[in-house]
């Protein structure tokens, strides 16, 4: 995949009492460069406590891996729960939310519970997807690795927090 259609870079932008916030516009041009849906898919990140975002067209990816993974596994009954686990988590706890002209979108309240996002969201782009983060979180993370930690404290300076 060409790198002007990945997600990189970080900012930190505030996020209102109705869960609206600005996807900066590094991340929105990535979504409109691989298609013209102005429209984010929001998940429940599986291993880290934040939310994961990518463009419409990365779903139908996500669902065709699922599908190949499926295709290779002997169809035994854990294999299938196991499918069935996957699809659920893959498409059932999603939400697509569009996003306006200045690139703002309302994160809906079920998204902000599983990314525990409160006034700030930290964005981090991860290469076909990015992440919402609240930025406390992501400081007390262990798994988080420690230059990442100084990115994120650097953009909480930056807005005098």
């Amino acid at each position: 995949m060409a790198l002007e259609h990945l997600f990189q870079g970080s900012a930190l932008n505030a996020v209102d009492a109705k869960g609206r916030v600005s996807v900066p516009a590094f991340l929105r041009s990535v979504i409109e460069r691989r298609g013209d849906a102005r429209t984010i898919v929001l998940a429940k990140h599986d291993a880290f406590p934040c939310l994961s975002a990518y463009d419409p067209a990365y779903a139908a990816l996500k669902h065709e891996k699922i599908e190949r993974l499926l295709e290779k596994q002997e169809t035994d009954p854990a294999a299938e729960l196991d499918h069935a686990r996957r699809t659920m988590m893959a498409f059932g706890a999603t939400e697509e939310v569009p996003y306006d002209s200045s690139g703002r979108i309302i994160v809906p309240p079920m998204m902000r519970r599983k990314g525990q996002l409160e006034d700030l969201a930290l964005f981090i782009g991860v290469g076909e997807t990015f992440q919402l983060w609240n930025p406390k979180l992501f400081l007390a993370d262990k798994n988080v690795p420690e230059d990442m930690k100084d990115i994120a404290r650097f953009r909480l300076e930056e807005r005098g927090l």
